[in-house]
């Protein structure tokens, strides 16, 4: 059995940043069963309530990982906290652009970016 993929989760200053690595191409629904829980739960732990999920190796996600973004933004949101998105690959700023949801989320080039927007 191999292993479980789980994002890169790590501090940097005040913010709780969520990495997918290079395994997280595509966040498909096999991908979103293993990591939901982990990356809701990062999202609820994070103290203070600023969350940056990057996204820099993610070539493909559809409307399932939308909603688990949507929750996190949710948890952070309900906190008075803040949340970005970085390293969007053209494709995914697109689906986040026809959607409208790069009006309610900044997307940033890259991590060290998005933490600076939100410490």
């Amino acid at each position: 059995m191999a292993a479980p993929l789980i994002p890169e989760i790590h501090k940097r200053g005040t913010v709780t940043v969520i990495s997918f690595g290079p395994q997280f191409e595509t966040l498909d629904e096999f991908a979103l069963d293993q990591i939901r829980d982990v990356v809701l739960e990062a999202a609820k732990a994070a103290d203070p309530p600023k969350v940056v999920i990057d996204l820099t190796y993610t070539k493909f996600f559809g409307s399932s990982f939308i909603e688990v973004l949507f929750r996190v933004w949710n948890r952070v949101h309900a906190a008075d906290g803040k949340f970005a998105l970085a390293g969007l690959t053209s494709y995914c700023r697109e689906v986040l652009e026809v959607t409208h949801l790069d009006k309610l989320w900044p997307l940033l080039p890259n991590e060290a970016e998005a933490v600076a927007a939100i410490e």
